[in-house]
């Protein structure tokens, strides 16, 4: 058996799993090891997390960052929405903030701060219900405040980071900062800013919206979203990027791939933007299927689609040959 499946290595960085000694004390979260990460993504597969921390609040995840070891890979997870863990699993720790960084608090009548854990779904739910307009998009995107500054997360036209006034972010020494929108370069589905650093909450300005059209528009917005995409199967929401000027999923159908299937992942008859995991699909059948959409796109329109979706953990057998093959 090959040994790098005992003791895998993270060729990103060059980490070894179980190289550092990891004691971390006086915290009040929840360490565990080798934790499923199949329960945390939307798409229900993934292989384990060397080290997974649910912390008691931004207090406790203040204490525990100065004790990761340095040179251990940290990544931080929200409903795991937009995610593909691949099967040999994630190096390093996983911090959890969806359920545990969940406070949204009004600071004035227009401006409201969120932190990293609050679902999308319920910031567009309170400011529309507070008579403010602006973040009823948020309402389409099936991830939290966190992985949506981490991205500038956007549908129906609207994007994250059009409301965003200021962010607060923690350093790996456990620093609490506030940043202002002039840290970071912002474009679609793209946040450059600081290394080394991790959004925790989110300051957003919002407009008046006295009418109460916002939670008519939310209403209208999802009984779209549930008529055009798939609901019931696990899936991780549009797959790849629109390129300039056009849609992936027309590209995706044009190319005949609606209900092409890699073992137990399949691209969605309902919306060829979404691949679904229909039968037990391994995170490699979901890669796998992927790259095959890619090719088929690249050679029948000359189109590069690009993933929306962040893929991470380390590769498996196959994921290594094919970076030896190209």
């Amino acid at each position: 058996m090959n040994k790098a499946r005992h003791f895998p290595v993270d060729h990103s960085t060059g980490y070894r799993a179980g190289s550092l000694a990891f004691t971390p004390s006086g915290l009040r979260g929840q360490l565990r090891h080798h934790e499923p990460m199949s329960t945390h993504t939307s798409w229900r597969v993934g292989g384990p997390a060397e080290w997974f921390y649910a912390p008691a609040d931004l207090e406790d995840l203040v204490q525990f960052m100065p004790q990761i070891p340095t040179g251990m890979p940290v990544f931080w997870l929200g409903l795991g929405s937009n995610l593909l863990v691949r099967d040999n699993g994630i190096p390093g720790v996983v911090i959890l903030t969806a359920g545990l960084l969940n406070e949204l608090t009004w600071l004035n009548d227009h401006t409201v701060r969120v932190e990293a854990g609050v679902s999308c779904a319920k910031v567009a739910r309170e400011t529309s219900r507070a008579q403010l307009g602006g973040a009823e998009f948020l309402a389409g995107i099936p991830g939290t405040m966190g992985g949506a500054l981490a991205m500038n997360a956007g549908a129906w036209g609207g994007e994250t980071w059009n409301l965003v006034q200021s962010v607060e972010v923690l350093t790996l020494h456990g620093e609490h900062k506030r940043r202002s929108i002039a840290d970071y370069s912002v474009a679609y589905r793209a946040v450059q800013g600081p290394p080394d650093e991790w959004f925790v909450a989110a300051t957003l300005k919002l407009s008046p919206d006295p009418e109460g059209i916002g939670q008519q528009r939310i209403k209208t917005l999802l009984k779209e979203r549930s008529e055009k995409q798939p609901m019931g199967l696990p899936s991780c929401g549009s797959v790849f990027r629109n390129p300039p000027g056009d849609h992936a999923a027309r590209l995706i159908e044009a190319a005949g791939l609606k209900g092409f299937c890699i073992g137990g992942a399949c691209v969605s008859e309902k919306h060829a933007n979404f691949i679904i995991n229909q039968d037990q699909a391994s995170a490699a059948d979901i890669e796998q299927l992927i790259w095959h959409v890619q090719d088929v796109v690249a050679q029948q329109f000359q189109v590069q689609l690009k993933p929306e979706v962040r893929i991470v953990g380390y590769p498996s057998e196959w994921e290594m040959q094919q970076e030896v093959d190209v």
